[in-house]
This record gives structure tokens, sequence and C-alpha cells, in this order.
């Protein structure tokens, strides 16, 4: 009897692709990459751990031959799949189609070592037909796409692991650099630097109200005396300053009331009236990349979390594959969008003939359609049964589709000129003819109805010669805004337009820039930390073209031709890395000529000190004034949510000052200061009196200004944490305020860990009562990653802690306090009982101890069988013949585990 094994990525895109093959077909989810390059110290084998090469991970000196290992959470992974293949008669690699997909495959058809037929099994989409016809027509694996991602994957890693331990040195122990992540750190550091030198500029015109008939409308003045007026085209969106060559006239506020007022007694008359039509063309279906950007605009979902979502529909076949730089659809999902605009909307909104779009991307690659509902029908979102982001990011992917298929939209422009006096004003106005697609879809609004209403400025019918009467004019003050920093939506945009890295790694970038701390996400925006400036300022000065755009986007261009067959992978390495003028070089050059001193200061105008870089954080160097009126030394703290578009003169001049004296409290006699500190600023009752006894203190909340804290405030924040009452089951329960926000605490009795919940909008933390702190403890707590408990199955017998169903990225799963186990396939929240958790449980514990044992045991074996375990050591990405393609047999594998 036959058997064949299937291999895909995760448990949720195995579960669905079961539900389309033969009884015959075992799936099997490899939970991602089965091996990687080491990830530390601790994954290098003992007998390569005094090669120098070993900690880079890439031997550069043997044709920069990589060492993969098997991480140790994969292990049992690579078990079961071996143990599975054992039995199987044939097997089907059926990883994403990308250049990820295939290496994945690459490496398990490495690992695995099939004595059987071995395909390769490639779908855009996870639909019974889809599936079906990529049964018929399996592929070999191809080496091109596993040749640039693992020249790719060598790059990134000689970058980071080269700069890296420089900038430990010269700037701060722990800090990263990147190949893409470093010029991304760099645009925001550079947007801050243009926000910082902008001088805000003011300048004013006049609005006028005019009536005619019912209708009133309003124009705004465009010259005066025949000379145009300032408008905020013509300040320089960098500087802020009036550009040199724009001749226009700049009012003052005296001057634009002055006119008003004149004008106001002037007769109005229409000069003239021009209408022109116009046609608004859909956007084309999603890219990965404009997947990211509307949804963080719309639906505020960061790059991250909109590609997690994607890939869960993706994999549960809701929508097409996720990772794309196409804007093609295939001719069956033409039809299908097709299908959707006359039953949903009528014939008269389909386009004349089926429309096709062409990608602009620079560097586009990738082979598949644009992102869009799966199958030859497309369910609506109404009909999915989906809900809360899931459902907010379909329907984003549904409308756009369709609308990509719709007629265009009319629209007529009308703008009409009014002379009064020497001055001349005009009304703006947009009618639409004819909504075409928007009727399913407007960027910048998750509602077609209110956008389509929002898109029209309708204005009177008004002839050349008309007198509209004037109920008002006014002077109105501007004032020119410095340009807006990145937010995840407009940096994606800029990377995709610049060429750098690829739509697909943009989630991991921009998350890995917040988590190393190179920037803040405040209000949407990503602010950049005075790290960020700090190491920035050592690549520009000393490595400029590790962050430069064009330099980047070349790079890029040379991965893609690597891909094409175009160019070697191993030359190229080569003159990077090695050579006069390679990153090895440069770095061994330039190390002892870097003074680490200078760049952990950063130097920015306009302030009293200078803000240097230490091992806790950045902290403030600069003057003050003491009593005696003497200017002294002084430092201070910088709270870390302070960014360097933050830090102006005022704030650092107050945290240079030290702890502001608030008054007395009056119950105590104590004084009340102000301080900062590295976690922010907050409120001290008295001084310390010895090491052991620590004063009350209490942090300030986001929104309450440090320049305007008063007495009264600052004892109401020290009045926390307040004591709500007892808890039924024992222990005391209190309202606090942290650095995460107001919350209560339950003090459980018997030294059990404290509960806690976060209070809700609508709950003001010197309110609270105990009735509400219980109803807020009642709340199922959420688990790792911001997760619900699906079912609560209760506590077991002698036991403390309770046993709860969650839902994780690779299936259900139990968890009693800190332990897990993943539920058997097939098995349901529903169906799981208290008792089958608690046998699942104890199984996993048992499992733990047995992996224990085995390492003990090799531990001691570990000297005697070096110099077998050392040949099963992993070298090189692909090593190629003659011809240039890979060989099958070029790598050998060591486990981490292995000695």
């Amino acid at each position: 009897m036959t058997h064949t094994l299937v291999i895909v990525e995760s448990p949720t895109k195995a579960r669905t692709i079961r539900g389309f093959l033969p009884k015959d077909f075992e799936v099997i989810a490899s939970m991602g990459h089965v091996r990687d390059l080491p990830n530390g110290a601790s994954e290098i084998p003992a007998a390569l751990k005094k090669e120098k090469w070993s900690r880079l991970g890439v031997n550069t000196s043997d044709d920069f031959d990589p060492l993969y290992v098997i991480p140790k959470d994969k292990k049992k992974i690579v078990k079961e799949l071996k143990s599975a293949l054992k039995v199987s008669s044939q097997l089907l690699l059926a990883t994403d189609e990308d250049r990820e997909g295939e290496s994945i495959s690459w490496h398990l058809l490495e690992l695995l070592k099939p004595k059987v037929p071995v395909k390769r099994m490639v779908f855009h989409e996870i639909t019974k037909d889809a599936i079906s016809k990529a049964l018929k027509q399996t592929r070999d694996l191809d080496m091109e796409l596993v040749h640039a991602q693992e020249t790719r994957r060598i790059l990134d890693r000689l970058v980071g692991y080269t700069l890296s331990p420089l900038l430990w040195k010269k700037v701060a122990w722990g800090l990263s650099a990147g190949r893409v992540q470093s010029v991304s750190v760099r645009l925001l550091v550079v947007r801050e630097r243009e926000r910082r030198a902008f001088k805000s500029a003011n300048y004013w015109d006049l609005k006028a109200n005019l009536q005619t008939g019912n209708h009133s409308f309003e124009a705004r003045l465009t010259s005066f005396e025949g000379q145009k007026i300032a408008s905020g085209s013509d300040f320089d969106e960098k500087t802020g300053e009036l550009k040199r060559d724009v001749k226009t006239r700049l009012l003052s506020e005296n001057d634009a009331k002055a006119l008003a007022e004149a004008l106001s007694l002037i007769k109005w008359q229409v000069k003239s009236v021009d209408k022109k039509p116009t046609v608004r063309k859909p956007v084309p279906p999603f890219t990965t990349s404009t997947l990211q950007q509307e949804s963080n605009r719309k639906l505020r979902l960061s790059a991250r979390e909109t590609m997690r979502c994607a890939q869960g529909l993706y994999e549960r076949g809701f929508i097409t594959y996720m990772r794309t730089d196409s804007v093609h659809l295939s001719e069956q999902a033409i039809l299908a969008a097709r299908n959707c605009v006359e039953s949903k909307y009528g014939s008269k909104y389909l386009s004349n003939t089926p429309r096709q779009f062409s990608t602009k991307a620079r560097n586009a690659q990738e082979a598949h359609e644009a992102i869009r509902p799966a199958g030859d029908t497309f369910r609506t979102p109404n009909e999915t049964g989906l809900n809360g982001r899931d459902l907010a990011l379909y329907d984003l992917i549904w409308k756009r589709t369709v609308a990509s298929q719709m007629a265009e939209a009319r629209l007529t422009m009308l703008s009409i000129d009014l002379s009064v006096g020497d001055a001349i004003f005009r009304a703006n106005g947009k009618s639409i003819e004819f909504p075409g697609f928007f009727r399913a879809y407007v960027e910048g609004s998750d509602d077609p109805e209110s956008a389509l209403e929002g898109q029209e400025v309708l204005l009177p019918a008004l002839q050349v010669g008309e007198e509209p009467s004037l109920n008002q004019v006014d002077a109105v003050g501007h004032q020119t805004k410095p340009p807006a920093r990145y937010s995840e939506a407009s940096l994606v945009k800029v990377l995709e337009k610049e060429g750098i890295g690829r739509p697909s790694t943009y989630a991991s970038i921009i998350g890995t820039i917040v988590d190393r701390g190179y920037a803040s996400l405040n209000a949407h925006s990503l602010s950049p930390t005075f790290t960020a400036f700090a190491v920035t300022a050592l690549l520009e000065e000393h490595f400029p073209d590790l962050v430069d755009t064009s330099f980047t986007a070349r790079m890029e261009s040379t991965l893609d031709e690597i891909s094409a067959g175009n160019v070697k992978w191993l030359p190229y390495l080569e003159s990077f890395y090695k050579g006069p003028k390679g990153l090895e070089t440069l770095v061994q050059k330039r190390e002892g000529d870097i003074d680490g001193k200078a760049f952990r200061k950063v130097d920015l105008e306009g302030l009293p000190c200078v803000v240097r870089i230490g091992s806790n954080g950045a902290w403030l160097e600069g003057k003050r004034t003491n009593e005696k009126g003497e200017e002294v030394e002084a430092k201070g703290n910088l709270p870390m949510d302070i960014t360097p578009g933050d830090l102006d003169f005022e704030k650092a001049a107050q945290i240079l000052n030290g702890p502001s004296d608030l008054g007395k409290d009056p119950k105590t006699g104590e004084k009340v200061f102000l301080r900062f500190g590295q976690y922010g600023p907050f409120v001290q009752l008295g001084e310390a009196k010895s090491k052991e006894e620590k004063p009350r203190r209490s942090s300030i909340p986001k929104g309450i200004k440090t320049e305007d804290l008063t007495l009264e405030e600052a004892l109401r924040l020290l009045s926390l944490p307040r004591l709500l009452g007892e808890h039924p089951e024992g222990g005391a329960i209190e309202a606090h305020s942290g650095q995460f926000g107001p919350y209560v605490k339950w003090n459980k009795e018997k030294g059990e860990k404290a509960d806690t919940r976060s209070l809700k909008r609508e709950d003001d933390v010197y309110e609270v009562d105990l009735k509400r702190a219980l109803e807020l403890l009642a709340i199922p707590k959420r688990g790792r990653g911001g997760r619900t408990a699906l079912k609560d199955l209760g506590i077991p017998k002698g036991s403390e802690d309770t046993i709860q169903v969650y839902d994780g990225p690779y299936g259900l799963y139990v968890k009693q306090g800190k332990l897990n186990a993943s539920l058997p396939e097939g098995k349901n929240a529903d169906q799981i009982t208290l008792e089958e958790a608690v046998q699942l449980l104890a199984e996993k514990v048992a499992s733990k101890k047995s992996v224990g044992r085995k390492k003990s045991t090799s531990k001691r074996a570990a000297n005697s069988s070096t110099k077998t375990q050392t040949k099963k050591a992993v070298k090189k990405p692909p090593r190629t013949t003659k011809s240039g393609r890979l060989r099958a047999s070029a790598v050998r594998v060591i486990k981490p585990g292995d000695a």
C-alpha cells in the first residue's frame, strides 16, 4: 500500500490541506525552518568552538561554508519527520512557493536524506482545485531560488555579526546592525534631524463664506493687487522657510485683518466659472507592501500584525498567498471579481473589459498573483464566519479586489473665481457624476458610503457676473509643520520605492527596530531613539555604504540576479566581505580609529547639554545654576520614553536642575519632589533616610505634563496604592498605577503569586471600588501574546492552578501555570476534558525528564565520540558542481546537542 508524506510549515496549513488530499496522504508541519545558522555559543558544536569563524557561523576562509544546526526546539519535529518518512513511499515538499519556502524544502531534503521519490508541490491558494492541480504539476526544487535565499541569509549574518560587536565596543553592549535594518534606522534618524532643523513659519490668508439663494459656500483668497498670496506649498517642506524662487505676497496678521475688514464693505462678483470632467481609476489589488500600508492606515494594524493575520487567512483557505510583489490576477480571479460586481452592484458598475495590472515596484519578483480572496468564487465577508481582525482584513482584501474590476468613477471638478476690489478669491468644488468603483472601495476610509458622500464638495450653479452676498470674511493664520515622522505605512512605502529589502521582510525589520530600542511607536509614528542617533552617526562616518539607500538597493538587485541565475553567489560574497574594500577589511582597519566616546555622545542643537549613551540608557550632561547663582556641572537621567524629537530646552533644563520641590504634604509635613528616572518622571514623598528605607514614590502617567504638575496632583498620585478591601477567598485587593497604566492587584494568601488586571478606559484608579475590582479579577486573564483562554477546564485534585485551553500559532494547547501541552490532532476545545488535559500535561513533564536524562548521557559520552560526531557537521550552502548547480549531497549536519 502506498503512503505519501506531505510536509508543510504550520499546523494550520496542515489541517486545511489535509481535507483536500487522498486518505493515504499524511500531512506533517515542520514548524518553519528545521535548521539554521547557530543562534549563540551554546548551539556551536564543541569540536568547532575553538575555530575563529564558528561565532560567525560561516567559514569565510572556506568558500563561505555555513554551519547549519538543528535548534533544540526542532529536534522532536525532525525525529517525527524521519519516523514518518520511513513508512512512506513518496515525499512531497509543500512549503510556500517563495524563496524562503524553497529554502525550507531544500533544508528538509538535505536533513531527511529520503530514499523514496521526492517532488516539490507548490500552490498559491489552499482550495480543493488548487491542491488537485498542484498534485498533478509537481516539480523539482528550484536551486536558483535556494542559492538566492541562502546567499541572502549568509550576507545578513556577515553584516550583523561583523558590525554588531563593533557597536558593543564603541557605543553600548547589546546593540545590533543589519543589512536592511541599519538603512531603515537611518531613514528615521534623517527625518528626525529634518524635523529638529525645521523652522516653523507663520502666514495668513482670508476665508470668505458667501451666499446665493439657499446655498452657502466657502472661498479663499488667492491673489491681491495682481500678486499671488503665499500658501503652504510656497514653503520648503524641509526647512519651513519661504522658497527663494517663489514670488508671492506674505501677509502678516495685521495685513490680513485690515484687508478682511476692507473687503467686507465691497461687492463680490463672479469673475469666471471653470468645469473640468475627470475620471478616477481603481487601484491595483494588494501586494504584500500595499496590504501592510493600507492595513496600517485603515485598521491601525502594525506590519507584523497584518502579516500574522494574513498568514492565518491564507493557511485556512480564505485568501491567496500573502507574500507577493505581483498585482496580476488570474482569469478565474477576474471572473470571480466581475461576478461579485454584477451580483452586488449591477452590470453598469462593471468595467467595459476585464482589467489587468502590471507591477511597477522596483526589483519586483515572485511569480504569484496579487493577494485576493481564494477560490473561483469569492465569499463575501459576511459569508466567511470570520470576526475581529481576521474579518476586517479579509473585508479590505475583498473590497480592493472587487473594486479593481469596476468601472471608473466620473467626476466634475469645479472652480469659481470671485473678484472683490483688488482681490481674487477661489471656491473649489467636486461633484461625482458616477461613483463607479467608489461604491466598493475608497482609499483612506473603511465605510464606502460615508467616504462617497465626503468626496463631494458641492457648489451652487453660478454664472459669470452674478453677485453673491457675503456672510463673513475672516483672517486665518497658518503655521508650517515639520515633515511628518514615518508611520509603518510610509516607511514600508519608501523601502519598497527605493528597492531596499523585500516586502516579505518589512514586518520583521520594523519589529526588530522597535524591539532593539532603535525606535518607539507613539501615536502610530516611529520615533528614533538617542541610541539610533548614535549608531547612525558612527555608521555614516565609517561605513557610509552600509547605510546608503542606493548601495543597499544595488545589493538587493544583485541578490535578485542570483535568484535568476545571472550572477554567481560565491564571487559576490567574496567581493563584498573580502579584499581591500571588503567589510572584514574595513572593520579591521577602522576599529582602532573609531573614538567610542565621541559616538556615545549625541549633540542636539538648541539644548543646554549633550546626551550621552550608557549601558543603562541615555542621560544628560551639562550645566545648571545652583542656589548661589553659580554655574555648576550637572547630570540627569533621561526617561526612556523621551525621544530626540521630544527633548527641548525646557525639558532638558528641568532634568538637569534636579528634584523640584512641589511643596509640603499637610499630613506628614514632608516635602514632595518631582524627579526623573530611567523609566520616566515620578513624584517622591520626603528623602531616603537610609539605604533600606525607600521613600514613597509614584510614577507620573502619560498625559500629565511635568511642568504643569501641582502639589495636589502629586499628593493624589502618592495616595496610591489604595486598599479596596478583602477578596472573598482571602487576601487584600488594591488599586495601583504602574508603568503600563492603572490596575487592580489581589495579594493572595499562603505565598501565592498576586493576580492583577488592568483597569478599563472607563475606570478611574482613584474611584474604583471593591465590587468593580472583583468583576475585573473574574475576567479570564489573557495568555502569552495577548491570547484569551477558549475554555476553563477547572482545577485538578491536589493542584492549585486551573487548566485552560488556548489557540496558539501552532494550534490548540492546554496550559497550567507555566506548563503547556498541545492537543492531539483532531481534538477541539469543546471535546477536551479535564482528565485528558491532566494526562497530556503529565506526558509533557515525563518527556522533559526523558530529554534531561538523554542530555546527561550524551555529555558523558562527548569526549569519546567527538571525532565521530564532527563528521555530521554541516557546512556550505549549496556546494556547486562545475556547471554551477548545487550538489544535493553537499551538506552535512551536526546537532547542537552533539559534542
